[in-house]
């Protein structure tokens, strides 16, 4: 059976963890790996896009970093309870004709007891802004643990 600990019951440490464990995955930009963290079953509502299994999560997210270039992103935990997590977010990335965009989001996640995410809801709304106004800058990949927080960034 498939599996991706920090598993529920979380408390505060794992929570935080698999909030980690998400965002380095989406920064990591790998559709495949990340459809991974997913039940087969999966169930998204990500803006106006509906997901209902894991291969159409995979699907998603290759077209998404297909138009967000240069994306790099931060979550952050807002709550949590016995097997489930709320988060808030966001992503910095540019589109091909170099216009930058921040979004910001909430998702809401349910856990299997496998650990595995078998829902996913992201309310998400998006701020065009000037490459001056960037505050995301590490190379792409993992967020560096030094790199400020959301809060510390004041967004």
């Amino acid at each position: 059976m498939e599996s991706r600990p920090p598993f529920p019951p979380f408390s505060h440490e794992t929570a935080v963890q698999k909030v980690r464990l998400a965002e380095d995955g989406w920064n990591s930009r790998d559709a495949s790996k990340v459809a991974l963290a997913y039940t087969s079953d999966t169930r998204w509502r990500n803006r106006t896009t509906f997901v209902t299994n894991r291969e159409e999560a995979e699907a998603f997210l290759k077209a998404k970093w297909i138009q967000e270039l240069d994306y790099r992103l931060i979550k952050e935990l807002w709550a949590f309870t016995e097997n489930r997590i709320a988060v808030r977010y966001a992503y910095e990335s540019r589109d091909d004709s170099g216009n930058w965009f921040r979004s910001y989001g909430n998702e809401n996640w349910e856990f299997a007891e496998s650990g595995l995410m078998q829902y996913r809801h992201a309310s998400i709304n998006d701020l065009a802004i000037k490459e001056s106004e960037r505050k995301f800058h590490w190379p792409l990949g993992r967020r560096p643990d030094e790199h400020a927080s959301l809060s510390e960034l004041g967004l």
